[in-house]
């Protein structure tokens, strides 16, 4: 298997049984990406659909935590999705998950529309025009709205989930007007939230949302989800989420 590790590269141990093969010089997965996997209430039966999916690793968590009938990933950028494909062969997991390099714009027609049960996603959280971009090609895409935007991951979401199916995303904080116009606007009805915060009395930072294609209006708000306790430590559901305890 050290055949699939290329010059550059690193395998990370994810603390269930898996591996991930990352690069030092591109986004690497952060604690937004294992939040989301422990968020997403997929079930066995589900076929489960994830946009942007850089180096794999929502789908291996999903794998690991819930074991869904089918996981499809998209990637638009050549080289993470390779990377990604090699860390599904490395966990022998080709039979469960599989990575397209796809524009996520793209996916509803070639995939076809309506028929996933789920739909996960981590976009992009900035706006193009906000800031200066990273200056890697691949940091920006992942983390600038500059391969697609808010309303393009909502809009394929939409077309790709049978009716009734399930949205799981996260994004950031600031972004929640936006992101629950959007999602009312398409067809796509919040139904849970969860705001993250680095720590009691911090502001949250990001949010962990839930929608339903044609549901029914009726929006839960989860408990907030704290990162650090008050001596710095992770907080003992942080532990829980990443299996350390």
């Amino acid at each position: 298997m050290e055949d699939l590790i290329k010059e550059n590269e690193s395998i990370d141990d994810l603390q269930n049984g898996y591996m991930l093969i990352q690069k030092e010089d591109t986004f690497k997965f952060g604690v937004d990406a294992v939040l989301l996997a422990d968020f997403a209430e997929v079930k066995r039966t589900d076929s489960v659909l994830e946009m942007g999916t850089g180096t794999g690793v929502i789908p291996i968590l999903l794998h690991a935590k819930r074991q869904p009938k089918s996981i499809t990933a998209l990637e638009i950028q050549p080289d993470m999705a390779d990377m990604a494909r090699r860390s599904v062969k490395y966990n022998k997991l080709e039979q469960s998950i599989s990575i397209l390099n796809m524009d996520l714009k793209e996916a509803p027609k070639a995939l076809g529309k309506a028929i996933y049960d789920c739909v996960v996603t981590n976009p992009p959280y900035v706006k193009k025009e906000s800031g200066i971009n990273n200056p890697t090609e691949n940091k920006a895409i992942s983390r600038f709205e500059i391969a697609c935007t808010l309303q393009d991951v909502l809009c394929s979401a939409k077309k790709l989930l049978r009716p009734g199916g399930k949205l799981f995303m996260v994004h950031r904080a600031d972004r929640l007007v936006d992101i629950i116009f959007e999602m009312r606007s398409l067809g796509i009805e919040p139904k849970r939230i969860r705001f993250v915060h680095s720590s009691v009395g911090k502001r949250p930072h990001l949010i962990l949302i839930e929608g339903t294609r044609g549901g029914r209006p009726e929006l839960k708000f989860m408990d907030p989800l704290y990162i650090y306790d008050d001596k710095g430590q992770y907080t003992e559901e942080i532990h829980r989420i990443y299996g350390r305890k």
